[in-house]
């Protein structure tokens, strides 16, 4: 047995040495000590070996498989730099070009606009105010001078969740609510951003989630015409002074009177598109003044006090400035859309 050891060793470093590739050094390894190799066996049949021979053949099997296993481990890490030096050497890849940078994030458009229009309202003097999307009923709509059963419900389809009362907001406007009843009495001028949330047909210019930015300001004497040239102001930093801005009047349970802020369509220059359609102007936020039921329920006195409100959507907005044609690429996940922002 000792024997057949020496035989194993010394035939096995002569393969070794003269190996080259590492698929081969592997069969050689397989062979000799792996798993199913000949040292291994002989180990495991020493139980079968007399006595006074077990000592010596073990040890000596022991410290052949070292040996090999040693040697077997400084051939191979020689073939693979052998190998890689031969790949670079006659492969594709040039070595002498700079690293390729790895791809960074970007901000989502609606979120590159709603920073831009945080930048807006802070210039003219509101404060961002944080509110939930989860919302009771009573908040988004009986405060809101929406009682149950009202009509104006149907304007806002509503997802509702398995417990009875509790939905997902439909509009950004029980933040005002929200707002009032924190800072009452005290004058405030705050915007509301966030997400909306509605069981309608998705459509090229509706979603069932969107943005909305809200806008507050309560306080003394608070007027239609203030109302009136803050959104024009808000207009004319966003799309240039040279777009043309009108406001109809409109009904919203919440304020009144109320009105609707349209902005000449940008795609096709007024001339009438699916996306306007066919009017020439996009819609970009509904606006009135503070309803005085929703004043008391915000804890405000509504014979002191007088305020305005508007609901702006950013996605329609950045239709509007870049001519895209459909509100559904916003939230479809497709780069070749999100990269051009």
């Amino acid at each position: 047995m000792l024997e057949r050891l020496e035989t194993l060793r010394s035939d096995a470093l002569k393969q070794i040495e003269g190996t080259t590739a590492s698929e081969a050094l592997k069969q050689i390894e397989n062979q000799t000590v792996g798993k199913k190799g000949e040292i291994t066996q002989i180990l495991r049949s020493i139980g079968s070996l007399d006595p006074e021979m077990r000592p010596q053949v073990g040890q000596r099997a022991n410290e052949v498989r070292q040996e090999l296993e040693t040697a077997l481990e400084a051939r191979l890490s020689l073939i693979e730099a052998q190998e890689l030096a031969k790949s670079l050497e006659e492969g594709q890849i040039d070595v002498t070009l700079p690293g390729r940078a790895a791809p960074t994030g970007r901000l989502h458009p609606s979120t590159q606009f709603l920073r831009e229009m945080y930048d807006i309202w802070a210039d003219m003097g509101f404060q961002v105010y944080r509110s939930r999307e989860v919302e009771d009923d009573d908040t988004n709509f009986t405060l809101l001078n929406i009682p149950p059963h009202h009509p104006a419900r149907d304007m806002w389809d509503t997802f509702h969740t398995t417990e009875e009362g509790v939905i997902l907001r439909t509009h950004t406007s029980p933040g005002q609510i929200r707002a009032m009843r924190e800072y009452a009495p005290d004058p405030i001028r705050v915007i509301l951003p966030g997400m909306c949330y509605r069981y309608e047909q998705i459509t090229a210019r509706s979603e069932i989630q969107f943005h909305q930015v809200e806008g507050l300001a309560v306080g003394h004497n608070i007027r239609m015409t203030d109302l009136i040239g803050t959104m024009t102001e808000c207009a004319r930093r966003l799309y240039g002074a040279q777009r043309k801005v009108r406001f109809r009047a409109s009904h919203f349970p919440f304020t009144e009177p109320s009105m609707e802020v349209d902005v000449e369509c940008s795609i096709c220059d007024g001339e009438g598109c699916n996306v306007c359609k066919y009017t020439g102007w996009l819609e970009i936020a509904g606006a009135g003044m503070v309803h005085p039921v929703v004043l008391k329920n915000g804890g405000y006195d509504p014979r002191e006090f007088s305020g305005f409100a508007f609901g702006m959507g950013p996605e329609r907005m950045i239709m509007l400035r870049h001519s895209i044609e459909d509100i559904r690429y916003f939230w479809g996940n497709d780069l070749r859309f999100l990269e051009q922002f």
